[in-house]
């Protein structure tokens, strides 16, 4: 491991990275406090992490009927049932930031069909659910339920591309044995 970060791969010194990823670091410094472990492990190829991150941000800006904490939720449940530590934890601590009520993120981390969310961001999330634990099950009738509870082809399509890079990023924090930043427990937990 190298520095709290938990990769199995070499983490680069930051003055020896490039300098828009330098930039890239300092930014999350001054919004954050500190650089997620996120950016640290994917430094070790700064052409793939500034594709992930562009990617990232895309899927990120919220529109007219997908609310960025919605976008955290999809992050949230399919990082718990992919039981990926590192954006479990990164993604709640953000959803109880952008919820501003850090009870309803946590039950939304643990068990979301009983923390009191409406019925179309339940839909939401069984959908992001189902393409991560059964994809090979989904099918028009997901995209018929979605729209039904109000989200455009737009939004769902937002849906399943963010449902489905946490996928991948899950997959990538395990793969290399990332360890979620230890701020992120802390942060916006209310009092």
């Amino acid at each position: 491991m190298t520095d709290g970060v938990g990769s199995w791969f070499p983490v680069p010194d930051e003055a020896a990275l490039p300098e828009d990823i330098q930039k890239l670091f300092g930014r999350a410094r001054e919004r954050l406090g500190f650089v997620p472990n996120v950016f640290r492990a994917y430094s070790f190829r700064p052409d793939r992490l500034r594709a992930w991150f562009s990617h990232y941000r895309l899927l990120h800006e919220p529109t007219e009927h997908l609310s960025a904490a919605e976008r955290e939720m999809i992050a949230v449940v399919v990082s718990m049932a992919n039981q990926c530590l590192y954006c479990l934890v990164a993604h709640t601590a953000s959803l109880r930031d952008h919820l501003g009520d850090p009870v309803l993120a946590e039950r939304i981390a643990l068990d979301y069909r009983r923390a009191g969310i409406d019925d179309r961001q339940r839909a939401i999330l069984d959908y992001a659910t189902k393409l991560t634990v059964r994809p090979v099950d989904c099918d028009e009738h997901d995209l018929d339920g979605l729209l039904a509870a109000g989200l455009t082809r737009e939004e769902v399509w937002d849906v399943a591309e963010v449902a489905s890079m946490y996928n991948f990023t899950n997959r990538m924090a395990d793969a290399t044995g990332m360890l979620p930043n230890e701020e992120y427990h802390l942060l916006t937990r209310g009092g």
